[in-house]
């Protein structure tokens, strides 16, 4: 029996465009780069080392503003306050 080319293709549930919705407002790379205080370079280089999620409409690339949360929060670093409760197991 023949293997699929790529594993997780049979496992994928087939879309049609009309399911695909989204409540997400796609900032351009400009929009972008304002709401995180940076350049566009900043966000292009974002965008070319896949470390922020995007979306192509062909040429133009758009950057969802969940996509820009969710880095937001993963770069977020705790304040010494709430590392000393974390490590000590009590509220702040």
């Amino acid at each position: 029996m023949r293997r699929p080319a790529i594993p997780h293709a049979s496992n994928r549930p087939s879309t049609t465009p009309e399911e695909v919705t989204t409540t997400d407002r796609l900032l351009t790379v400009e929009e972008a780069a304002a709401r995180l205080g940076t350049g566009t370079r900043f966000i292009r280089r974002l965008i070319a080392e896949r470390r922020i999620r995007y979306v192509k409409l062909g040429k133009p690339v758009r950057v969802p503003e969940s996509a820009l949360a969710a880095y937001i929060a993963e770069r977020t670093v705790p304040t010494a306050a709430e590392t000393r409760a974390a490590r000590y197991g009590k509220a702040v």
